[in-house]
């Protein structure tokens, strides 16, 4: 049960730290707003909040001295994903920070994309785009808040990294894969029969016919290639 149980931290974890990688690419964009980054905090606060959860799972398990030596390498399997996971979501957080400060939503800043139209249309444009809602001017300050919270939440994870390391000791490099390599190309999840092409099948031989027709093909073009250089230095 502790097993499934850290299997379904770590999939949540995963799948939240990869919506919000999705999200951090959009800041600075055509589509970044105050919208935006209040769902970057809230995606990023969710996944720290996972990812306490999932520590203090795999931690407990992985201190306890009784566990067997299969259950041992499953649950290291898990940690090493986990931590791996981990390092991404605090490489997000660093690069949100940084476009953060690059791009602020309470300064003037220049247009990220132009679409070419030009004079008094423009300036109207200008002064409906500028006009802001009351509820905006009231959260004028958001996007500073939020970049002091984010950089004190960079250094948690960091300490939060440094202290996994402390607590337990499981080297990258000594943890091995459940399945040999390439047998994700043996199967397709949810297919059939008829979409399943076998690595056997991907190596065989080369078909003699399609060879020899391979080769006379080029034969021609080199012949054609040829020709043509012959006309030039006639011509």
């Amino acid at each position: 049960m502790t097993r499934e149980e850290c299997k379904a931290l770590l999939d949540g974890f995963n799948k939240t730290t990869a919506c919000y990688h999705h999200l951090v690419l959009t800041v600075g964009g055509s589509a970044d707003s105050q919208n935006l980054r209040q769902e970057l905090q809230k995606t990023r606060q969710k996944a720290q909040e996972l990812a306490v959860s999932t520590c203090a799972r795999l931690t407990a398990v992985l201190r306890d001295r009784g566990l067997a030596a299969d259950e041992r390498a499953e649950f290291e399997r898990l940690w090493v994903a986990f931590s791996g996971c981990l390092d991404l979501l605090e490489a997000d957080m660093r690069r949100a920070l940084e476009l953060g400060a690059a791009f602020p939503l309470h300064a003037p800043r220049r247009p990220l994309v132009r679409t070419g139209v030009a004079g008094a249309s423009s300036g109207v444009a200008a002064r409906a785009l500028s006009t802001r809602s009351l509820r905006l001017e009231a959260e004028g300050d958001f996007d500073v808040a939020d970049l002091r919270e984010l950089e004190r939440e960079v250094l948690q994870v960091g300490e939060m990294i440094d202290n996994m390391e402390m607590k337990v000791n499981v080297p990258r490099w000594t943890v091995q894969a459940r399945q040999a390599a390439g047998a994700e190309l043996l199967s397709t999840v949810n297919a059939g029969p008829s979409s399943v092409v076998s690595v056997e099948e991907r190596g065989g031989g080369c078909d003699p016919r399609k060879a020899l027709a391979a080769i006379l093909f080029g034969a021609v073009l080199l012949a054609a290639v040829a020709l043509a250089v012959c006309v030039a230095k006639l011509s």
